[in-house]
């Protein structure tokens, strides 16, 4: 009878009480922010900085890494990505200890650093749906700090294109007795839509410049290679034409922006136009323009938005998800789930073994890998049919025997066999067995695994990893596509011919594919200023993609 169960409702009106001592309000001046995290963290609190993709709580990141450790120290970090310098600062000043992420890019080599000098204890390096829904179990942040485009001065918040993370970061730490401050770039006496609605949002801090984005998805189709034409030529004709994949999600890069290029000039050729690329879970990705003008793709959910774009995706109601005020939303949450449960996702990765598993988590530094497990797994929980999945189920082979029908997702790796100062992509045995020694963790930090891949497709061909009916097979498979790499010069010549016969290692002569006209020529647009062109003048692309 004596148990309190209202230990959070106490905890947040101790700190908001604080607050109000100090002279603050709803509305806090940026000068201020000092006085304002002085009273509502506390020790040991678990925080979630708003850093997604492109969106950043640049300002409140910095102001955190400010703090005097003496006084706020060992707070938990939750955020999917740490992409600023601030996002480690707090580790490298002693004011955070614990950090549970999803994606760290620009910064894993310096995350590495820190963690092999003990300034950062990490929790696990999750998938995006993961770390997201642990937010409403056993990783709810106590004080959130997010960043919006708008606020009116009751606090409503607008997020504009680039809502990404928002509403799952908001939502979680507002409904568990958390405080929620909000960065905004400008205040408004009226909001053009309320995405986050005032009684979820505890301070408003209007920031001296515009929150961060980061153009991630921009994609110079002057920098697209003939290898990389060529190899889209091979998943358009050897994978996306006989599946008729019309739902899918693309990983950022350039082998999936030529496949975007090339779809009005050599799909169409193919006669594909209607019957694959419909319907897509990306951002609004420049290079689909060309498709999207040409009655290519149909319907288009985003994870987050594009610099540039925004005036595109405001004239093109019926291929994004517009609010009544005529802008776009995005939805990280939703547009991983609607990857997840998509009829195929393609992407690339640093390295692969011949088991076929993947990783961008390499010797020295800790990437992460966002959403790419989500995208690129087989997704067993799945129950509605479509002719992709159900083609890829009946192929499938069953190792393990069993007479129950059921579909298959399609999950492709686009690799070129050699990376950046001719690393091969292809080794034999992932840098994520040394990063689980070297840091501590309880599994190797492996991207996609190699029973989730369906196809591999690298510049000397397609692998249907999933058409193996041994683990064997499947090597011998992976090492047929491998190139001139070691793993690639190690296959067993007579095998791979063996599965060559059977269809299950493709080379572009099988597919009629001459690569001889695997050329620039076969892009929509070769570059920025055709984008631009293409979409009559609305995409504005950041100045650093200009070059006219």
């Amino acid at each position: 009878m004596d148990r309190i169960w209202n230990r959070g409702e106490r905890d947040r009106a101790a700190r908001m009480a604080r607050a109000r001592a100090a002279g603050l309000g709803r509305i806090v001046e940026a000068s201020r922010i000092g006085e304002l995290l002085a009273a509502v963290l506390v020790p040991g609190d678990r925080i979630c900085i708003e850093g997604n993709n492109q969106k950043h709580a640049d300002f409140l990141a910095a102001s955190l890494a400010k703090l005097d450790p003496a006084v706020i120290h060992d707070l938990h970090v939750v955020q999917s990505n740490l992409a600023l310098p601030a996002h480690l600062d707090l580790f490298e000043r002693g004011i955070a200890k614990r950090l549970d992420f999803c994606y760290s890019g620009d910064q894993g080599v310096r995350m590495a650093r820190l963690v092999k000098e003990g300034r950062i204890e990490i929790g696990a390096i999750h998938t995006y749906l993961e770390l997201y829904s642990r937010y409403f179990v056993d990783l709810t942040p106590r004080v959130a700090f997010v960043a919006a485009h708008s606020a009116d001065r009751e606090g409503n918040l607008y997020t504009g294109p680039n809502t990404e993370d928002t509403p799952a970061v908001v939502e979680g730490t507002a409904f568990k007795s958390g405080i929620v401050v909000a960065q905004v770039n400008e205040l408004v006496d009226r909001v053009p839509r309320v995405d986050v609605p005032a009684d979820w949002v505890s301070f408003v801090v209007k920031a001296p410049k515009p929150h961060y984005i980061e153009p991630i998805f921009t994609r110079d189709p002057a920098n697209i290679t003939e290898i990389q034409v060529l190899m889209a030529m091979m998943v358009v004709k050897g994978i996306y034409a006989p599946y008729e994949v019309a739902r899918l999600n693309h990983g950022i890069g350039f082998d999936t922006a030529a496949i975007e290029l090339i779809l009005p000039t050599y799909a169409e050729s193919l006669g594909l136009k209607g019957r694959i690329c419909r319907y897509m879970t990306v951002n609004p990705c420049p290079t689909l323009i060309p498709a999207i003008e040409s009655g290519w793709v149909e319907g288009i959910h985003c994870a987050g938005s594009e610099l540039g774009m925004e005036a595109y995706t405001a004239a093109r109601p019926d291929v994004f998800f517009n609010g009544p005020d005529g802008s776009m939303r995005s939805n990280r949450v939703f547009c991983q789930l609607a990857g997840h449960y998509a009829d195929l996702f393609i992407g690339s990765t640093l390295q692969v073994d011949p088991e076929g598993n993947s990783s961008t988590a390499t010797a020295n530094r800790i990437a992460g890998f966002g959403g790419a497990p989500n995208f690129g797994s087989d997704s067993r929980g799945r129950r509605h049919v479509s002719k992709p999945w159900l083609m890829a189920g009946r192929e499938a082979a069953r190792p393990g025997g069993g007479t129950m029908p059921r579909g298959r997702k399609l999950v492709v790796q686009m690799v070129e066999t050699y990376r950046e100062k001719m690393q091969p992509t292809f080794v034999e045995k992932l840098d994520a067995w040394k990063l689980m020694d070297e840091f501590g963790l309880d599994l190797p930090p492996v991207m996609v695994y190699g029973d989730d891949v369906t196809h591999l497709v690298t510049e000397e061909g397609i692998a249907h990893l999933h058409r193996c009916a041994t683990v064997a097979e499947r090597e011998q498979a992976v090492r047929g596509v491998a190139g001139y790499t070691p793993v690639g010069l190690a296959r067993d010549r007579a095998a791979v011919e063996g599965l060559r016969d059977r269809g299950i290692v493709q080379r572009p002569a099988d597919l009629g594919i001459d690569p001889r006209l695997a050329t620039r020529d076969l892009l929509a647009a070769r570059s920025i200023k055709d984008l631009v062109r293409w979409s009559g003048g609305l995409y504005d692309p950041p100045k650093r993609f200009r070059n006219w």
